[in-house]
């Protein structure tokens, strides 16, 4: 995603004079096509199979018709709306005679821009606008073709009104494919229901360098758990069957790929790995979502690999995407990666030629406006291209459309938008997931918080007493700050006191270019404030991270949002050191959207909680675990790094990495799969049902967990595997399977896995996957350091 800040009023004009003089062009093109006119309509036959509507569709149409459904409006929308920014049908017939393809963004009013500088619309607004659409471009265009609408829907629908629920790492933390389906099933209604068919999420770059903003949108550095969440996460959006099931949407896979291992930790930098990691590390969730689920949309990524844009890697989205994993549904562009090709990449002169490179390469769609793909029609007539590659593309959007059903349900219906959106259902699965994302990072026993112990707490920080939701959020209809999930919870059974302590920036918001940090002086005097209420204090509460501007997306050379650091903002360790200094017991909560190298707060804090962005319900769920309602279970998607110097940091290195610093270590602050709980649980060394497997055979794994200590709680049983000799390097340690289970105190279970093939195998010296015999160390745990281990053997 990003925003322009060329002259886009220059550009739409420029565009609608051509698409005038199209027009004549059109109608003689329309004449050719009049003998497909006359023939019986099968694609308005819903009772026909999809290939054969798509078939008598394409037919049909013109070349500029064709084209048109490769487009989207974003940015123009202007263009298309009278003065009280509701759609004009007869301007959008001016500007788009050929009908349109797809439309972005429908609940924003004008484009890209911030809720807090422009007007978005209502669940009531949007679902008028898209019925206007619709009803123009089924009954005002000359084939009566729907338009597919799109819109964000990483972890909730970003607009007014809808759930909002824990970003993404998050929801990672929770290791629960489960409520990652229940989740998204909530997300796909509220997102459905106002008339949208195609979801831009889930992300399932492999995320290997925490400077990188966008890290908060993945499922943390390992391909095995990214996979399994991303799987989860396309059931929940878009169901198990099509054509799309009511109230399911279309889900797509992003970003194709190596997108999470930018150069120097920049967003769109190049991925500077080779083909063995792409294949071990980058394909992994990609090919397991495209295998094990119907997924129909893949997006191609920023980033260049090899010298190669992804936008025109052939290699990567035929040979491999199409080839290799048998994908069938359409490609479509990051938000105007086909336009960079000229601006950034510089592999093309110019747009046309930006388009035929991009199309021929395999990419169906050119979001969010078009402005590459709407010179193909005149490409074709000049013979830089063959039409039938237009029309492979326009199969695979038109695909889409059949299968969504929008040809026999176009419109939305306000009256049910509105009770299905941000129900008492959905805010209950938000409470759930931001419980269960919880990670607790170190405990002296000061947590859970005795309500008959703790006279008077004090609540301080940045982040206490506002809800940050994180990138690509929108405005749900209530929020929960810690601070109000603290007082809702302890009534008048403790006093609470608050302080802001300091101020992480001048604003907050995601969409904002300028970043600013606050006053040192103003945030001295704050720190004083803080520290004079905290001496009135029992306890304390400090709840410090990020903001949305701190960790975020950076889409433009004028809005950033990666970082050469990973230590807390401004003057935060300044704050904290002088309440550690008090000898108060000291809580310290986390609300972030990157891992911090927060080593000083680690040591001196009593309790360390790592919160992430926690969804609209976050408050209420912290206040749960603080004060021992819900006992916290999650683990860390991520290895926390002790300073940016130890970067690249994650579990699964290779065995000749990190032979040691002068005057530090290379162990991390927090390892992958980490965290605490209030109960105690031992997880047993792991029995394998036979020693010995063929490399076509599987072995069961078995692995008896019990519960011992005095509480209820989940623990996340986590199995990796390592071949002890191998003919190519492989990574320490591989996560291949993991269960998240509730015990009760006392009680033990036994936990299975299977370890076959699949798991086993690695890319050999020529690139291909195989078995080789050998030892694996079978390792079993609560993290990826506390293991135990069985060996397997495998022969011939």
């Amino acid at each position: 995603m990003r925003i322009r800040h060329d002259s886009i009023h220059h550009r739409i004009g420029h565009r609608i004079g051509r698409r005038l003089i199209l027009v004549g062009v059109a109608a003689v093109a329309i004449s050719a096509a009049a003998h497909a006119a006359d023939k019986p309509a099968i694609y308005r036959d819903a009772s026909a199979p999809v290939a054969a509507r798509v078939d008598d569709l394409l037919a049909r149409m013109t070349l500029d018709e064709k084209v048109a459904q490769l487009i989207a409006v974003w940015d123009h929308k202007p263009a298309i709306f009278d003065a009280g920014m509701n759609f004009d049908p007869a301007k959008a017939s001016g500007v788009y005679p050929n009908g349109l393809g797809q439309f972005t963004r429908p609940n924003d009013e004008k484009g890209s821009g911030s809720l807090r500088t422009q007007h978005w619309r209502d669940t009531r607004g949007t679902v008028a606008m898209v019925n206007a659409v619709q009803h123009w471009a089924v009954e005002k265009t000359r084939l009566g073709i729907p338009v597919l609408f799109h819109e964000e829907g990483l972890h909730g629908y970003p607009a007014i009104g809808p759930t909002s629920f824990p970003q993404a790492i998050a929801q990672a933390s929770s290791w629960d494919p489960d409520l990652i389906r229940e989740v998204d099933s909530v997300v796909a209604r509220e997102i459905r229901v106002r008339g949208v068919s195609l979801v831009l999420s889930p992300v399932v770059d492999v995320a290997r360098d925490p400077r990188w903003g966008r890290i908060e949108e993945t499922f943390g550095e390992d391909p095995y758990l990214a996979g399994e969440m991303g799987v989860a996460a396309v059931q929940g959006l878009q169901g198990d069957s099509l054509p799309l099931a009511d109230g399911k949407v279309f889900a797509t896979l992003k970003h194709l790929t190596g997108h999470g291992q930018p150069e120097s930790g920049t967003n769109v930098g190049p991925a500077s790995v080779g083909e063995r990691t792409l294949r071990e590390m980058f394909f992994p969730p990609f090919e397991q979502v495209i295998h094990r689920t119907n997924v129909r949309a893949v997006m191609a990524s920023y980033n260049e690999i090899d010298g190669v844009p992804s936008h025109v890697n052939t290699w990567l989205l035929h040979d491999i995407l199409r080839g290799e994993w048998g994908y069938k549904g359409s490609i479509i562009s990051d938000y105007s990666a086909i336009d960079q090709l000229v601006s950034i990449h510089h592999v093309v002169p110019d747009l046309p030629s930006a388009a035929i490179r991009a199309i021929q390469a395999g990419v169906d769609a050119d979001l969010p406006d078009g402005e590459s793909y709407a010179s193909l029609a005149d490409s074709v007539r000049a013979g830089k291209i063959k039409e039938e590659v237009i029309d492979r593309a326009v199969r695979r959007i038109l695909e889409l459309k059949f299968q969504a059903g929008l040809f026999e349900h176009p419109y939305a219906d306000a009256d049910k938008a509105e009770a299905l959106t941000a129900n008492g259902e959905a805010r209950a699965v938000a409470l759930k997931a931001a419980q269960k994302s919880v990670v607790l990072l170190k405990n002296d026993g000061v947590l859970p918080l005795d309500m008959a112990k703790v006279k008077t707490l004090a609540v301080i920080g940045p982040n206490a007493a506002k809800a940050h939701l994180g990138g690509y959020s929108g405005e749900p209809k209530q929020t929960v700050s810690i601070l109000d999930g603290i007082r809702a919870k302890v009534g008048s059974r403790v006093k609470v006191t608050y302080a802001e302590g300091v101020r992480i920036t001048k604003d907050d918001d995601w969409y904002g270019d300028t970043v600013e940090l606050a006053d040192p002086a103003e945030n001295a005097r704050l720190i004083q404030q803080a520290v004079a209420v905290a001496k009135t204090a029992d306890h304390i509460v400090l709840v410090i991270g990020d903001n949305e501007q701190t960790s975020r997306e950076g889409w433009a050379n004028n809005h950033l949002g990666d970082r050469d650091s990973l230590d807390l903002v401004g003057q935060q360790s300044d704050l904290a050191k002088a309440l550690f200094a008090l000898g108060k017991p000291v809580v310290v909560v986390l609300q972030n959207g990157r891992p911090l190298s927060v080593v000083d707060v680690a040591a001196k804090s009593n309790a360390l909680v790592e919160g992430w962005y926690l969804g609209q319900e976050g408050g209420t769920a912290m206040a749960d675990v603080l004060f021992g309602d819900v006992n916290p279970g999650g683990k860390l998607p991520v290895t926390v790094p002790r300073s940016v110097g130890q970067l690249p940091m994650f579990y699964n290195k290779k065995p000749s990495a990190r032979r040691g610093y002068l005057f530090d270590t290379t162990d991390p602050l927090f390892p992958f799969g980490y965290g605490l709980s209030y109960t105690a649980f031992d997880v047993g060394a792991p029995r394998l049902s036979t020693p010995t497997i063929a490399k076509d055979g599987a072995v069961t794994v078995s692995v008896d967990v019990r519960n011992t200590g005095k509480r209820a709680g989940d623990e996340v049983v986590q199995l990796y595997l390592h071949q002890q000799v191998a003919s190519v390097t492989r990574p320490v340690k591989e996560l291949k399977g993991f269960q998240r289970i509730t015990l009760a105190p006392g009680e033990s279970r036994t936990v299975t896995f299977t370890v076959d093939g699949k798991a086993l195998a690695l890319w050999n010296q020529d690139m291909k996957r195989v078995v080789e015999p050998g030892a694996f160390d079978i390792m079993v745990g609560d993290n990826s350091v506390d293991l135990k281990t069985a060996v397997l053997t495998v022969t011939e």
